[in-house]
């Protein structure tokens, strides 16, 4: 049976890397499959993962219908034997229904990607619908890790380095952003502390800290 399946994480832990796997390895068996995605770092209409690999798919913008998009396409001829939906955390909750029609009425499986949380700590409503909807929810098992060497479990976005938790929900940047907008991620302890790496090397450079003596 057919089968809309969420793979969620964190930022780093292979999301997008996945993606591509999963493309690859059912390409390579005969099917075709048709991927969407929504405001992915490498621009518009792309998949791509921190590994350096790309490949092109259907940009799924604020409005995009998903179902009426590959009812059209098959009308036409089209084929398509699997779907997969990267940054499905950018979609909205009608999106998601969309998708879950396509599982049902079209009987495609469905892969969708996505992080769960935002910077805040509060779900997306894309990756809370898909939550609510999914027929599976898969964590992936590579673990993104903090900077202090924990596991990363929440995403925070950085301005310069410092940690904000103020400001639009959905805001695209990069992990090596410099005094730009970035992302880093960070165990819940230091994600509470609103420590980042910047923010914890500073404070181990600060001459206020005063050295531990021996004895």
């Amino acid at each position: 049976m057919p089968e809309l399946v969420f793979f969620s994480g964190t930022m780093d832990c292979g999301k997008s890397t996945l993606a591509l796997q999963i493309e690859h390895n059912r390409s390579t068996r005969g099917l075709q499959g048709m991927i969407f995605t929504r405001d992915d770092r490498a621009g518009e209409g792309k998949l791509s993962s921190r590994l350096g690999l790309v490949t092109d798919a259907v940009e799924a913008a604020e409005g995009f219908d998903f179902y009426a998009y590959l009812v059209a396409h098959l009308s036409k001829g089209g084929r398509c034997d699997y779907v997969i939906a990267d940054e499905a955390q950018f979609l909205s909750p009608e999106q998601i229904d969309q998708l879950a029609r396509v599982v049902d009425d079209l009987e495609l499986d469905v892969f969708a990607f996505g992080i769960t949380t935002d910077f805040r700590s509060k779900l997306f409503p894309g990756s809370q619908r898909l939550v609510e909807l999914a027929d599976r929810v898969e964590v992936l098992q590579v673990e993104a890790l903090c900077w202090c060497g924990a596991r990363a479990t929440h995403n925070a976005r950085t301005v310069g380095g410092a940690m904000v938790v103020e400001g639009a929900q959905v805001v695209v940047g990069d992990v090596n952003a410099g005094d730009e907008i970035g992302y880093e991620v960070l165990c819940r302890r230091h994600h509470r502390r609103r420590m980042t790496a910047a923010a914890a090397h500073a404070a181990a450079l600060s001459p206020d800290v005063l050295p531990v003596s021996q004895g």
